[in-house]
């Protein structure tokens, strides 16, 4: 162990071992005299040192340095520092200082021996006190003596409390490394370099932290010029197995692995899709760029990402470091990035590759686009960090369930779920987004562009009841089967396939344990019927039946639509798929569905709320109709609103201030117990 001090302009050098020092007076005369030990006396320094002294009297001693000897004598039992350093120091330190003149000497040599006696004790104190304190006292002892400032352990001290066998503890120590603004950069950078994974994700889920508590993404391994991002895509698909999949991303892995970039481009006339995004086949190699064929390459990816066993493969393989590349070179394409974050968020779910996700360096990519002011961005990074944080969240959320509060860590206790659950040709965050603004008027315009929120639920609805959890899940539809060129997609896209699908994501995200409020738009609210009344059957899923407290309709067919029935003029234009035929009015499925839920709803006494279209929708440039007439959208149970809005922007409010939101507001309030949520 080695301690520099600095005596105004005199350098001193100190050598101690275990800890305390006992000061040895010498005199003036002493101090004028001078010991100076040959380099290759063989003598150990002691009796060099004890044979100069015997000779002091009898001879004047050359020119040279001053030598001071510090014996280290134990101070208290309490007090050691077990380091392979400090067992190889001897039990003495010395001190060398630079040479003076004679007749500077004796005016210095009275003075010198207690200032520096007092500077060195001062010193060795402060450094001894601050490494018992940080590496070997117990985490709550207080020092009666303490030179040292204590910012300046302050740092340790909150990382060694993460990493504490307390949960409590490391909770705590970790609010406050990310609360403490005041670090310096370097210690940022130590911080980031001593902190363990599990305290690496904690910070990464704190609100607002400093990104420099983050190591970057390691530097990834060269790869040869040749090989383009899109053949390392190619590759790694070709080395997951085609097993454990459905026929749906057999079907498109096997076309994505089949055409090169050219025969991509030289096709025409359909398109390729997952959940509604479509490829379109390019007629040149200029309109088909390379970002689409990654793009289509990575949603495959997606899907194999769901199968556990693949996940394992993918990592294996080079995976994480491709989809880093891909990230960094790929900034200005978000569809790519959500992509890949939607990707690492599926292999979060496996524990076992949590730690090849965090070395890869992915924390530090997710801790900055948690931080995005785009939602559907920042939530595909809350969902992935979640997964990660076993230590705060016990809940795992799979592919299609997406946090939009909290997304961080808070203190605030949960008291209630709130779940939104889109239509057709909807989506997680895009349904519930501000209305759409006019911009006939470009200075109003202006003004309420800089409140508007890509999704309310998020903005507003977390702000005015911060305890909920608020959940928004995603499954794919179509309103035409010219998007579903799977084969195997029709058998997927029915009520009852959906409903199972969700209700196990549900289930291992933790709803039904608190009370819940669903949210619904259009045939979203079909679906919820159709999970509860799945629920109702199933032992395991009874909780979600008795903490169901509301529903709230935002223009749900319960009764059908028309759309199904135009015959064959709009059925030559839209193809319906199996969504829209299952909305048929007054459908055998669709009435056993409706009676078969009023009998749980009023056993169950959840309060409802539907709110009904007054205004057609037009459904592309040839038709508009009223998708759901008032009739269709009265659930027989609950109030029923008109609101002189379309189909579309039923779910839509057009401020905080609208009617549409204080109802929708006042109905969750009312649901939950009122004041309990505030």
């Amino acid at each position: 162990m080695t301690l520099y001090v600095n005596l105004k302009t005199v350098p001193v050098y100190i050598c101690y071992q275990n800890i305390n020092l006992c000061h040895r007076r010498i005199c003036a005369r002493e101090a004028a005299n001078v010991c100076v030990r040959p380099a290759n006396d063989p003598r150990p320094e002691a009796e060099h040192h004890r044979a100069c002294c015997e000779e002091s009297t009898a001879m004047e001693r050359p020119q040279g340095c001053v030598f001071i000897t510090y014996e280290m004598v134990t101070l208290n039992r309490a007090i050691t520092i077990d380091t392979s350093a400090i067992l190889q120091e001897k039990q003495k330190s010395y001190i060398y200082l630079t040479h003076t003149t004679n007749r500077e000497q004796e005016s210095l040599a009275s003075g010198f021996t207690i200032k520096t006696r007092k500077e060195l004790h001062k010193a060795a104190r402060k450094f001894i006190e601050i490494s018992s304190r940080v590496l070997l006292r117990p985490l709550d002892e207080r020092l009666s003596h303490l030179d040292a400032d204590p910012q300046e352990c302050a740092l340790w001290m909150l990382l060694k409390k993460s990493c504490s066998a307390d949960r409590a503890v490391r909770q705590q120590a970790v609010q406050e490394l990310a609360q403490n603004h005041h670090w310096q950069d370097y210690q940022y950078q130590t911080a980031a370099q001593v902190i363990d994974q599990r305290t690496a994700v904690a910070l990464a889920r704190m609100p607002n932290v400093d990104l420099r508590f983050f190591l970057p993404p390691p530097p990834l391994p060269r790869t040869d010029d040749d090989i383009s991002l899109e053949d390392g895509l190619r590759q790694l698909l070709a080395s997951l197995p085609q097993s454990e999949v459905d026929q749906c991303v057999q079907y498109f892995t096997s076309l994505a692995l089949r055409e090169s970039s050219q025969s991509l481009a030289s096709q025409r006339g359909g398109l390729w899709c997952f959940g509604g995004n479509g490829l379109p086949y390019a007629q040149s190699l200029t309109s088909t760029p390379s970002e689409k064929v990654e793009t289509f390459c990575l949603q495959a990816l997606v899907q194999h990402s769901k199968v556990q066993s693949h996940c394992d493969h993918i990592v294996a393989n080079g995976g994480l470091q491709l989809l880093q590349r891909i990230f960094q070179l790929r900034r200005d394409s978000p569809k790519i990035q959500s992509n890949i974050v939607r990707i690492i968020g599926n292999l979060t779910l496996n524990d076992s590759l949590h730690t090849a996700i965090v070395q890869s360096g992915w924390v530090a990519v997710l801790a900055e686009m948690i931080q995005s002011p785009h939602i559907k961005q920042a939530s595909h990074a809350a969902r992935a960090l979640a997964n990660l944080d076993r230590d705060a969240v016990r809940q795992k959320y799979q592919d299609g369930v997406y946090i939009m509060h909290p997304q961080c860590r808070t203190n605030q206790p949960v008291k209630a779920d709130v779940l939104f659950v889109h239509g057709l040709l909807g989506a997680a965050f895009k349904t519930w987004r501000q209305k759409d603004l006019d911009v006939a008027e470009d200075d109003k315009v202006e003004g309420v562009r800089e409140d508007y929120t890509e999704c309310w639920p998020k903005s507003w609805l977390a702000a005015d009841c911060p305890n909920l959890r608020i959940l928004s899940v995603e499954y794919d539809t179509h309103l035409s089967d010219w998007k579903a060129k799977c084969p195997a997609e029709n058998q997927r896209k029915s009520l009852a396939f959906r409903s199972q699908e969700l209700l196990r994501k549900l289930k291992d995200a933790g709803v039904g344990d608190r009370p819940v409020v669903w949210v619904a738009h259009s045939m979203g609210g079909l679906l919820v019927k159709k999970m509860l009344l799945d629920a109702a059957k199933d032992p395991d899923l009874s909780p979600l039946i008795k903490n169901t407290k509301g529903i709230l309709f935002y223009s749900v067919p319960h009764h059908g639509t028309f759309m199904a029935e135009y015959s064959v003029n709009a059925r030559y234009l839209l193809f319906p798929s199996i969504e829209v035929k299952e909305l048929c009015r007054d459908s055998p499925a669709l009435r056993d569905l409706h009676e078969n839920f009023l009998n749980i709803a009023k056993e169950q006494e959840f309060k409802v709320l539907s709110f009904a279209e007054t205004l057609p929708t037009y459904i592309g440039p040839m038709l508009k109709i009223l998708v759901v007439p008032s009739k269709s959208a009265d659930l027989g149970i609950g109030d029923l609103i008109q609101v002189d809005v379309d189909h579309l922007n039923i779910c839509k409010p057009e401020t905080k201030d609208s009617f549409l939101y204080k109802r929708t507001l006042q109905f969750i309030r009312d649901a939950l117990g009122g004041q309990r949520i505030k």
